[in-house]
């Protein structure tokens, strides 16, 4: 599990091809790896990868054919910058929003606009992921927790702050760039709910009852 505070940038130093995926390998630039094992997690632009090798200024992860197909890391060159976050720790701060690293779609940058100190991206996100944006809620692009600022359809715009565009790789972004989205888990979860109850042996879709029966109300006249 991982929060979306990106903890360094770090670059793509190899891409190889390993059975039926990739073998990459990053300079891990600032991220402190003393804590890191072989097995630990480690998000790239919001992708959970496995370190699998430490040699010491970085790490390497295979990636799947299927990751590739879903998330842009298979569009990474050598020398691409990437950002980097490790996994939460049970004791570690909570700063940005629930992010599993596993990517929802690939999303892609519209427009960028400079407002006095801010950067404003209008991003279109996978239609199929459009319900799950909401004004005012969460979303990681590349790893990164956001607050979207508006939607219309499938694509929302975002108001970046100085400190977030230095720390982070979307300094890079430009119309076309191709970004990593993974939508609200809390979103996810509230689909299935609503699905299941309209699902249930009963139908009828959710109701005071169904809410009843699974906690979420003392009783059906309450």
């Amino acid at each position: 599990m991982f929060t979306g505070i990106i903890e360094a940038t770090g670059v793509l130093h190899t891409s190889e091809r390993h059975g039926e995926g990739l073998r990459l390998c990053f300079r891990s630039g600032g991220l402190e790896l003393a804590d890191v094992a072989p097995g630990d997690s480690i998000a790239v632009n919001g992708v959970c990868l496995t370190a699998v090798e430490l040699p010491g200024d970085g790490f390497c992860a295979h990636v799947s054919d299927e990751t590739l197909r879903r998330t842009t890391l298979g569009e990474l060159k050598a020398g691409a910058p990437v950002n980097l976050e490790k996994a939460l720790r049970a004791d570690g701060r909570f700063g940005g929003h629930l992010v599993s690293g596993h990517v929802d779609g690939i999303g892609e940058i519209r427009r960028r606009e400079t407002t006095g100190r801010f950067t404003r991206f209008q991003v279109r996100a996978p239609r199929e992921l459009g319900r799950y944006i909401a004004e005012k809620g969460s979303i990681c692009v590349d790893g990164v927790s956001l607050t979207v600022n508006a939607v219309e359809g499938s694509e929302f715009a975002l108001t970046i702050v100085p400190h977030t565009l230095q720390a982070t790789i979307m300094d890079q972004y430009q119309a076309g760039t191709r970004v990593n989205l993974e939508v609200d888990l809390v979103a996810r979860y509230l689909e299935r709910l609503l699905r299941a109850g309209e699902e249930g042996p009963e139908g009828g879709g959710l109701s005071r009852e169904w809410l009843a029966r699974y906690g979420f109300l003392d009783g059906p006249d309450k």
